[in-house]
């Protein structure tokens, strides 16, 4: 399965590609993100009935992988991501002006901090690290309601940028 349509020939430079599938129903917003080929790979697990957001990202086994929660009381949107070990490996932050574009500063205590610009009628977004496009976040190959595709360059944490993804996805469309 193409969801990104390959890069003309270069298949063998593609990155990974996920689709983020929020089930419409659950409660707390539990949800799985499969490969390209339909394959679970991580579990987003929401935790219902919290103040703020919460969300779990797991791998296949259960261990949890990162904790992701909304900060309150800041005038920016805010969320942090947290390693299992309680370490933070990212702060997303929204941007607090931009009528026609989306746009996060994410940043990364221990490497170069990221920039994530988006178009809010497309829900079209790029992930780009020290000027360059580290992943791609879209929904235009989907017809469901809170599905999308995220293709992420070869070399890339995958799960850090799929939890960035994650977050994007709670401070984008709640």
């Amino acid at each position: 399965m193409k969801l990104f349509g390959g890069r003309g020939g270069h298949e063998e430079a593609r990155g990974h590609v996920y689709r983020m599938n929020e089930k419409l129903v659950s409660i707390g917003d539990d949800y799985w993100i499969e490969d390209e080929t339909g394959e679970r790979a991580f579990h987003v697990d929401g935790k219902a009935l919290r103040i703020r957001n919460t969300l779990i990202f797991k791998d296949l086994r259960g261990n949890d992988l990162y904790k992701i929660t909304e900060k309150l009381l800041r005038i920016r949107d805010t969320m942090e991501i947290k390693r299992a070990d309680d370490g933070l490996a990212a702060t997303v932050k929204k941007d607090l002006i931009n009528i026609l574009r989306d746009k996060w500063k994410v940043e990364i205590p221990d490497g170069p901090d990221m920039e994530i610009r988006g178009n809010i009628l497309d829900h079209e977004y790029e992930i780009e690290s020290e000027g360059r496009k580290i992943a791609e976040v879209s929904k235009k190959w989907f017809r469901l309601r809170d599905t999308y595709g995220v293709e992420i360059e070869p070399g890339q944490d995958n799960a850090l940028i799929l939890a960035i993804a994650a977050s994007l996805d709670q401070m984008a469309h709640d």
